[in-house]
């Protein structure tokens, strides 16, 4: 017989070995299942099936899994975020808050034609066919300002409803119905005409009908935005407070691929100007900052000011497209983004083809300069100038200058130390027309900032190099790879890419199965046993392992125990007289002397009639 080392409430729980040796602590809880958390997840390599199974072992409901950032965006209970933070797979756990609209009040097309959209238009540039991104409550395309229409061959092309996971992006708020005839409303002599009227508009509704939405929904905007290939995106939303590392470098990555994001400073200036009140994502570094103007070009006392602040435009008493047919008048910085998002689809009409950095840079050059000389923390760098940056971009030699691109890749994304050697490198080289820059031999790569000898050679596919990089004496953890090649030129450019290498199989322990039995009573169907394996990456049983799980009947916890693994690396633990349901197990420890957990449990589930 099994001794049983303490007693619970009404039922009997104890640990024994396979052997039945037993083995049992007196820590249970019968606490009920607590309520779910939004977080958002960050890892130190790309998730994937392993990342899901260990959020979703902890007891998680997963909403996103990121390609963008390292990430996954889920709910959690309390208690599972606390033992993430101690995993050391995970970089960070964060709250997914709330992005929310930039107030608009009361108050005409007039900031189309002071910042010179009406000059450009004369001239022919109207944007055509520019994709901008409008990223807000949706987009009422059934407006006739706005097409009339959503798909391919209308105005506003296509788009996503994050809130309610669909691929209609329907506003039901108004909000970016009206940011999105600033952008780009028809230039059909009737109401409103927009800054680029000839542009293509995409809806990504982040934000509910009551203007409010998730850090989470905002990075798979941005996701899908990278994704589609759209180079411009409007934000007229914000948080006073920092969302956090992952909706940080959700900017910065899409910043990084191409994507030129404008944002709405805020609406929480004062008319003294002396506080630093940009919100997010503006006042992150990937995003230009938008401050509002009068007609007067003075700034709304309501302006949000600070350092961040990059530009101006109108943003008092601008008319624009509302939800449900006809025009309303608003105010407030998100009325004034838009005119630059819209200045920034003419010019990427242009035959330069100006890369993002670059249209950034033409904005700020050749903005009307308000306030005090030069960039201030009131209008940033001026009033944005739709027809002087246009002129300075057309009369700029279309030839772009000299360049090497790089786009550089690895193999894999995660590697095993003791099992992977080395990894292959993908380098493939353009100019700056993007054509392949064949018979190159000038390579020079850096692992973590030290240089590392890679020899590369031209595949069969023009301009495709591949190099083999030795990963002996790589330690666990994220890593950097960047390759830099110098074209007959002297001109350079660098790729870079990023894996993770993954501890030995000699350091590491892992949850190998789960697996149940009943024993006891007439039917042998008394008692339930749940059998815990521990394993190294090679397979072998791990003996001596305390292992910590958490037992759940129809999805509420019933009971915790931990016990020491045997000589065939495997814990029983039985739980007496147990009744009918759904059972399933979560681990939340695995300690063995000179190992580490990999923090994943496996999928499990036992019901009992």
């Amino acid at each position: 017989m099994n001794p049983v080392i303490s007693k619970w409430p009404r039922r009997l729980f104890f640990v024994a070995l396979s052997v039945f040796v037993s083995a049992i602590t007196d820590s249970v809880s019968w606490a009920q299942q607590p309520n779910l958390v939004p977080v958002l997840i960050g890892f130190n390599r790309q998730p994937g099936p392993a990342q899901e199974a260990l959020v979703r072992g902890a007891g998680g409901r997963i909403k996103y899994t990121y390609r963008l950032v390292p990430g996954i965006a889920a709910a959690l209970p309390q208690a599972a975020i606390d033992a993430l933070h101690r995993n050391p797979n995970v970089t960070s756990v964060e709250p997914d808050g709330f992005f929310h609209k930039i107030d608009a009040e009361l108050d005409n097309t007039w900031g189309v034609k002071r910042i010179g959209g009406g000059t450009v238009h004369a001239d022919g540039n109207k944007g055509l066919n520019v994709p901008v991104a409008v990223i807000d409550t949706g987009i009422d395309y059934k407006h006739p300002d706005l097409g009339g229409c959503l798909g391919a061959g209308c105005k506003v092309a296509g788009g996503f409803d994050f809130v309610n996971n669909d691929s209609d992006p329907i506003d039901d708020e108004g909000h970016g119905t009206h940011v999105a005839g600033t952008v780009a409303a028809l230039d059909n002599g009737v109401g409103v005409v927009g800054v680029a009227p000839e542009a293509k508009l995409y809806g990504l509704k982040v934000l509910n009908a009551s203007g409010s939405g998730s850090f989470s929904d905002v990075i798979k905007a941005l996701q899908w935005v990278v994704d589609n290939g759209i180079k411009i995106t409007n934000n007229s939303y914000g948080s006073s407070g920092d969302p956090g590392t992952l909706v940080r470098a959700a900017f910065d990555n899409s910043y990084a691929a191409g994507v030129l994001h404008i944002a709405s400073a805020g609406n929480s200036g004062s008319c003294a100007g002396k506080n630093d009140s940009v919100g997010y994502p503006a006042k992150y570094a990937s995003v230009v900052a938008v401050a509002a103007t009068n007609q007067s070009d003075a700034r709304a006392c309501f302006s949000s000011t600070g350092s961040a602040v990059e530009l101006s435009a109108p943003g008092v008493s601008i008319n624009s497209t509302r939800m449900g047919g006809g025009y309303v008048v608003y105010s407030g910085t998100s009325m004034a983004s838009p005119h630059v998002a819209g200045v920034a689809a003419l010019l990427t009409n242009t035959a330069a083809l100006p890369s993002n950095a670059e249209i950034r840079s033409l904005l700020a050059s050749t903005a009307q300069d308000l306030g005090a000389s030069g960039k201030d923390s009131l209008y940033g760098y001026g009033l944005v100038n739709a027809a002087a940056a246009v002129a300075a971009l057309s009369s700029s030699p279309v030839t772009p200058a000299p360049a090497v691109k790089v786009v550089l890749t690895t193999d894999k994304t995660s590697y095993s130390s003791g099992t992977d050697t080395h990894a292959t490198l993908t380098a493939v080289v353009t100019n700056e027309y993007g054509e392949s820059i064949s018979g190159l031999n000038a390579f020079v790569t850096k692992l973590d900032g030290t240089e590392a000898v890679v020899d590369f050679t031209e595949t069969a596919s023009a301009g495709t190099y591949t190099g083999t990089l030795s990963l002996s004496g790589v330690d666990p953890g994220a890593h950097s790879v960047a390759v830099t090649v110098t074209d007959t030129r002297s001109v350079s450019g660098t790729g870079s890419a990023s894996f993770s290498m993954g501890t030995s199989s000699a350091n590491s322990v892992s949850v190998a199965a789960i697996d149940y039995a009943t024993t006891g009573g007439k039917k042998n169907d008394k008692h339930l046993n749940t059998t815990v394996q521990a394993r190294d990456n090679d397979g072998r049983a791990v003996s001596g392992a305390s292992v910590s799980i958490e037992l759940s009947r129809d999805g509420t916890r019933i009971a915790t125990a931990t016990g020491t693994t045997g000589n065939t690396g495997t814990v029983t633990f039985v739980y007496n007289n147990a009744p009918s349901g759904t059972y399933t197990t979560r681990v939340t420890d695995v300690t063995a002397a000179g190992l580490q957990w990999d923090g994943i449990t496996p999928a499990n589930e036992f019901k009992k009639p």
